[in-house]
Order: C-alpha cells, then structure tokens, then sequence
C-alpha cells in the first residue's frame, strides 16, 4: 500500500510532479486508472451524495456495537488514512462536516477491495453502503462500492503532526485546511462572521465597495 499513512512531507508546488518518487507512483497509478476497463476514471465528473458525516452521526450516532442501522447512503470525501486487517479494512473518510470509518470487506467487494487498498491518502472517494457499528462501537458506513472522485497526485503531511511548519501553513493554506482541524473550524467561523456582517449591512442599505 503506497504512501498510505503520508509519512513523508509533502512535495514543494514546484516540484515537478514525476520528479518525485511519491507523486511520480501517484501518477502511474492515475494512468492505470484511465487503461482500466469500465468507468474508472481517476477524475469523474459528478457523484450523488446522500448523506454528510455529520448527517449520519445525527442520524445513528446512538447505534449499539455490532449493530446495523438497515439504511443505505452515499458518501464522499477525501481519504484521511487507511487500516489493513486481513480481508478487512478501516479507513477514515473527511468531509465539510466531520470524519467517518469506511468499513471495506474483502467478501463484499471482491475483486475490487484490491483496488481499494491501492487508494492513497488525500484521495477523494466516493462510497457507498449500509450504516453499521463495528464490535468496538465505532460508526461506519460498510460501503458495498466505492469511486474514485478524484486521484491526490501529492503527499498529505505526516499524520500524527498534522502541519506545524508556519511558512507552509500561510503559502500553502489547502494544506493547513486539510491536516489541521482547528484552522477548518477558525475559516468557517471566520466566514459565517463576514456573511452575518455582509448580510446585516446590505439589509440596512448599505452598497459594499471594493477600494485600494
């Protein structure tokens, strides 16, 4: 499984991307992808989503261990770290409102959980399956399918240290976005506050004006 825990540092934006041995294997695996038969296209055009991580921990949050909730979604987001356990696999999936397990099981998926091991970390994926909690108690989604949304061509920061360097973490802010939780939850705050306040100006006639 290659790169799957992002313990190298993410490669410079100059970098040229098959000058790297990281995202040089990123791109031969993007090119598997386009010779492979069917619809596996590393960078698809649309996915229907049913269901937000947040959605589903409203909705089930309460699930005993072991448990099935009887409801099928579809869920998408960016592929955080994944945990191999024989013919089973947990992965962490990211999305705008929070994390969820992925569930993968080598008798559902067959021939294609092979495939899923082959997934990176910061690749955008779409699965789909029934809502479940695993003996541990955790909530997942046992996903039956799985699409590629998108193939990441660089490196996440390590996982356990998230992005601590500072240079970085303002020149190459998606990055800050995706490894630290507290920055996603400062931009948000920081972008509902200038919309109450746009909101709250222009509904008292105020014309916002953009100067030097």
């Amino acid at each position: 499984m290659a790169d799957q825990t992002g313990d190298a540092p993410p490669t410079d934006d100059r970098t040229p991307l098959a000058g790297h041995h990281l995202t040089a294997a990123r791109l031969a695996k993007v090119e598997s992808l386009r010779s492979a038969a069917g619809d596996a296209d590393p960078f698809p055009h649309r996915f229907e989503r049913s269901h937000t991580a947040a959605a589903i921990r409203a909705a089930w949050g309460d699930l005993d261990p072991g448990e099935s909730a009887g409801a099928r979604v579809r869920v998408a987001g960016r592929l955080l770290q994944t945990r191999h356990m024989g013919k089973l696999a947990f992965s962490v999936l990211l999305d705008g409102t929070g994390r969820i397990q992925l569930f993968a099981d080598r008798s559902v998926l067959g021939a294609r959980f092979d495939e899923y091991l082959d997934l990176d970390a910061g690749d955008w994926i779409g699965g789909a399956g029934e809502v479940v909690t695993t003996r541990k108690g955790e909530l997942s989604v046992r996903i039956d399918e799985f699409t590629v949304l998108a193939k990441s061509l660089r490196p996440l920061p390590e996982k356990w240290h998230g992005l601590s360097d500072v240079e970085t973490r303002y020149r190459q802010r998606y990055l800050d976005l995706v490894a630290n939780s507290e920055s996603r939850a400062v931009f948000r705050a920081r972008s509902r506050l200038l919309d109450w306040l746009r909101r709250y100006f222009i509904d008292r006639g105020y014309l916002e004006v953009e100067t030097p």
